[in-house]
């Protein structure tokens, strides 16, 4: 089984019409974030998203992957280089 590891995803949403689409991916995938911040630009309809991850390697590029297929949307991660088993805590 593949090991949890923390991490940090960094998310640029460069259409805010987009934002919806980013929020329902996001909602797949709460289970394995422990923090996010967002900084909305009104003036340039744009934002910065900022999540503090724990998950497997798979699925947090399965989220960011789905992310950075969004037209509009620039997704990077950094992860951890090894972590926990999930069996274990």
């Amino acid at each position: 089984m593949e090991e949890l590891r923390l991490g940090f995803v960094g998310i640029v949403v460069d259409q805010r019409q987009k934002a919806g689409e980013v929020n329902a991916i996001l909602s797949q995938y709460g289970d394995m974030i422990r923090g996010r911040i967002g900084i909305p630009d009104q003036e340039q309809q744009r934002a910065v998203i900022g999540l503090v991850v724990e998950g497997t390697n798979d699925r947090v590029g399965a989220m960011t992957g789905k992310l950075g297929n969004i037209p509009g949307v620039t997704v990077k991660s950094a992860m951890t280089k090894s972590g926990k088993s999930p069996q274990n805590g």
